[in-house]
């Protein structure tokens, strides 16, 4: 009987241990399921910045692509916009090779009152081209206008400042090309300084 008692009691605490280890297991197990579930959802982030990565790629490559172009066109467009300037100021200098410059002038204020920029720089050049025919007519010497404002002293003209002021912007509009961003108010102010070199120089 007693014997019977004591295998009853082995056996009982071995269901109990039985049942306190289900609860480990079961921990464990949710354990792994967990990590599985870790592992696939970073395999997915992976994923997920590879192709943003590589989509972020191509994207670069054609900003790249496309800046090149729009340099490669602006500069083609800068060139042609400088050689139209050009152009036009060699027909307006053969143009009025000889007239008088009040005929010449009627065009440089006719030209400064339009609406189009392009009008305005033609107004500069044009009133560039009288000064220098002016200067060559007073006899001052150099190969360009620019060098022939060097030989003159400001004791010599009064408005040589205003002659300098004047040419500089012509430069930036002949040089510059469309960098040279020119707006009405400017354009009037250097027509209003060759218009002072003319009016000491009687050209009118």
């Amino acid at each position: 009987m007693e014997s019977f008692i004591f295998k009853s009691i082995a056996t009982a605490q071995s269901g109990a241990e039985s049942v306190q280890a289900t609860p480990s297991l079961v921990g464990n197990s949710e354990k792994i399921a967990s990590l599985f579930a870790d592992n696939a959802f970073f395999s997915f982030l992976n994923t997920v910045w590879s192709g943003y990565a590589i989509i972020a790629y191509i994207f670069c490559i054609f900003m790249l692509v496309l800046y090149v172009y729009a340099s490669v066109r602006k500069k083609s467009y800068d060139d042609l916009q400088t050689q139209k300037l050009r152009d036009a100021e060699q027909m307006y200098n053969e143009k009025y090779n000889g007239v008088a410059h009040s005929s010449r002038l009627k065009d440089v204020f006719a030209h400064i009152e339009s609406e189009n920029p392009n009008d305005w720089k033609l107004a500069i050049i044009e009133a560039d081209i009288i000064l220098d025919d002016t200067l060559k007519q007073k006899g001052y010497l150099g190969s360009s206008l620019g060098e022939r404002l060097k030989s003159i002293s400001s004791g010599q003209l009064e408005s040589l400042n205003d002659a300098w002021e004047a040419h500089k912007v012509r430069n930036r509009i002949a040089h510059d090309g469309a960098d040279f961003v020119l707006t009405k108010r400017i354009a009037q102010d250097t027509i209003v300084h060759y218009q002072k070199v003319f009016s000491e120089f009687g050209v009118n």
